[in-house]
């Protein structure tokens, strides 16, 4: 019986420095040698300041900058989840229903205007940065409008909302996207140009 716990407790050490020590550390450093940006979080610097991660969303709500998706946890990143609100629920299509309304008057949009559902409905996590370029399309009014662009810089804008989608990954999962702090930071660049 006392050779069974010794037993035990050795491979339980070994696999306590093979699974929790050196894998992690293996892992940790392919990582850091193939992919050293995503490997650190995909941050974007900016003047030697970190100014977010293009994989987590941020709150834009000025009239000057493309609106984030919705979320349930106000974009805090340690409670990030969804409402857990389902189909049914009468709370939900209240919610929808404002957030149609506040996104149809701040561009101000037809009442007929089709709205993408990502800017109706929050994300699984709460933390989503990407968008329908549909979704920036229908922004670019308010915007322009905002920042006082010319036609010249207009089209510069749709340009870059062009330029910076991101097809499907593999080409077959999800939709097109556009992260919307990226697109803000080409919109800052095309406001100082």
């Amino acid at each position: 019986m006392k050779t069974q716990i010794i037993i035990a407790i050795k491979i339980f050490v070994l696999f306590t420095i093979l699974l929790g020590v050196a894998y992690p550390l293996l892992v940790t450093g392919i990582a850091q040698l193939a992919f050293p940006e995503k490997a650190n979080g995909s941050l974007i610097v900016r003047g030697h300041k970190v100014i977010g991660s293009e994989l987590i969303g941020q709150k834009f709500d000025s009239i000057i900058y493309f609106s984030s998706r919705p979320s349930a946890t106000d974009y805090g990143a340690m409670p990030s989840g969804g409402s857990n609100l389902g189909p049914t629920s009468s709370k939900l299509k209240q919610l929808v229903a404002e957030r149609a309304a506040q996104f149809t008057g701040f561009n101000q949009l037809p009442p007929s205007e089709t709205i993408p559902s990502e800017m109706l409905l929050a994300s699984a996590s709460g933390l989503d940065p990407h968008i329908s370029p549909k979704a920036a399309l229908l922004q670019v009014e308010r915007i322009v409008k905002a920042r006082n662009f010319d036609d010249s810089k207009k089209q510069q804008l749709l340009k870059s909302i062009l330029e910076l989608s991101e097809v499907p990954q593999f080409s077959f999962l999800g939709e097109d996207r556009i992260n919307v702090l990226v697109l803000n930071l080409e919109l800052d660049k095309l406001d100082n140009n």
